[in-house]
């Protein structure tokens, strides 16, 4: 990795090192580009005396809704739609400006006497002219961290007439490659291919794709479902 830019911090030369491998390579590769620079990130924890394993997990989780965010805003907007990290609306009302309100209320799940509670999204689709919620994507390097939670929230949206029509979809590394084989299917696909909109893979390997369980590359074509 070439020398830090001013005043960069060493996490910082990290995130930088991946999106311009990013950029040379694509997408697809990122996995390997992870694997790679957390080598450099080793070397810069360990120089602040802290756990690498401990303090990978979240970089790394963070780091990919960042990149996925980057990654398809582009065609998003291009589409006429906007999207925005799930975490804003986690803020209070007061807070949101009019629009990002009601696209908040769009998407609260109603669990009766117990209140109105947003579902887990890393990211949020929505129409800016009517400000209404489309899609939430949630993003993870493995199954296994949250396809079971995306496959409940999807059937929570779908209980509502208000919400029924909001897309879940996840997009993953498949790290642990659950998602390769589609027939006998691991339990992660299986909740892939039912209990999801779509689940997009970000990989160089060759997947056993269906309707619901794609790579990267075609999550585009589903923007097309959204504004039709």
């Amino acid at each position: 990795m070439k020398g830090k830019a001013k005043d960069e911090t060493g996490i910082e030369s990290v995130e930088r090192y991946i999106r311009e491998q990013i950029k040379i390579r694509g997408i697809k590769h990122l996995s390997d580009i992870l694997n790679e620079a957390k080598n450099i990130y080793r070397e810069e924890i360990q120089k602040q005396g802290k756990d690498v394993e401990q303090s990978w997990k979240p970089f790394k989780g963070n780091l990919l809704e960042k990149i996925i965010l980057e990654a398809i805003s582009d065609k998003v907007r291009e589409s006429g739609l906007e999207i925005i990290r799930g975490k804003i609306l986690e803020r209070q009302d007061s807070s949101l400006n009019e629009c990002l309100g009601k696209v908040k209320r769009s998407i609260l799940v109603d669990y009766g006497e117990f209140g109105m509670h947003l579902p887990d999204a890393d990211l949020v689709i929505y129409d800016p002219q009517k400000c209404e919620a489309l899609a939430i994507i949630s993003s993870k390097t493995t199954l296994r961290e949250r396809i079971a939670q995306t496959g409940y929230w999807k059937i929570k949206l779908q209980s509502s007439p208000i919400t029924k029509n909001i897309k879940v979809f996840f997009i993953t590394l498949d790290e642990d490659g659950d998602l390769i084989v589609k027939k006998p299917p691991k339990k992660g696909r299986a909740i892939a291919e039912v209990d999801t909109d779509g689940t997009f893979v970000i990989t160089t390997k060759e997947i056993q794709e269906s309707e619901k369980v794609r790579k990267i590359e075609e999550f585009f074509d589903v923007l097309e479902l959204l504004v039709s």
